[in-house]
């Protein structure tokens, strides 16, 4: 039997999806259970952030196991030639937030040799979805370099400095804390993240929340339903 986690930050994110599902049981606010044909499916909304999806998925992945494991959602695109509402797989992630500032300069924790950049799970400084699940219906999907911050990006200059210092294309407020904990326990795992806008000054006039959330729905379903197939 395959079991599938599925972390998400709100419900509003994964709520279409559920729709195709049946409920088997509803163990809390965070935690539900579901079946797709073969496959069983825990849901678990860890609320936004990255303390809070590390805290739940750790205390989840602590006493269940699972076959794989997603991360879903929407996002913020640093490139405006990726139209709102696309679906991507965000493969590699950072905390680029994660360090000191000395004066001007920012000094990352490899910077100050706290941790190697190539210490586990760590490569370059970046974290890598290594193993994510062998499916046709990922495997299409165009991969992205993410990162994960505790402050949305909204003002020009604070924008240009990441994008100097870390070339992300996307970014979210729970990515890496998912894949450091999946790469951690050696979970096959994967990011999915539907564009909901663009990383520049807040106006939410302009985002595309409910498309990003409609066309998630239908890629996903697409991968449960391949790997339904399969079991």
């Amino acid at each position: 039997m395959i079991k599938i986690l599925i972390v998400v930050a709100t419900e509003g994110e994964v709520k279409l999806i559920t729709e195709h599902l049946e409920v088997i049981n509803i163990t809390n606010k965070f935690l539900k259970q579901y079946r797709f044909q073969q496959v069983e499916i825990d849901i678990l909304i860890t609320g936004v952030g990255m303390v809070a999806t590390a805290y739940h998925l750790g205390k989840q992945l602590a006493h269940s196991f699972y076959t794989m494991t997603y991360n879903i959602g929407v996002c913020g695109s640093f490139i405006k030639d990726i139209p709102l509402g696309t679906v991507l797989h965000v493969s590699s992630d950072a905390f680029p937030e994660t360090g000191a500032e000395d004066g001007v300069e920012f000094l990352s924790i490899f910077d100050m040799k706290l941790i190697g950049k190539d210490q586990f799970p760590f490569k370059n400084g970046e974290l890598f979805s290594y193993h994510p699940p062998q499916l046709h219906a990922l495997n299409k999907i165009k991969q992205v370099r993410g990162i994960t911050v505790n402050t949305v990006h909204g003002k020009e200059d604070s924008i240009q400095q990441i994008i100097n210092r870390n070339h992300p294309e996307v970014e979210t407020m729970e990515g890496a804390a998912f894949l450091y904990s999946c790469l951690m326990e050696q979970l096959p795992c994967a990011q999915i993240r539907a564009v909901s806008n663009y990383v520049e000054r807040r106006n939410k006039d302009s985002w595309k929340l409910e498309l990003a959330i409609e066309n998630l729905c239908h890629v996903f379903m697409d991968i449960l339903s391949e790997i339904a197939s399969s079991n």
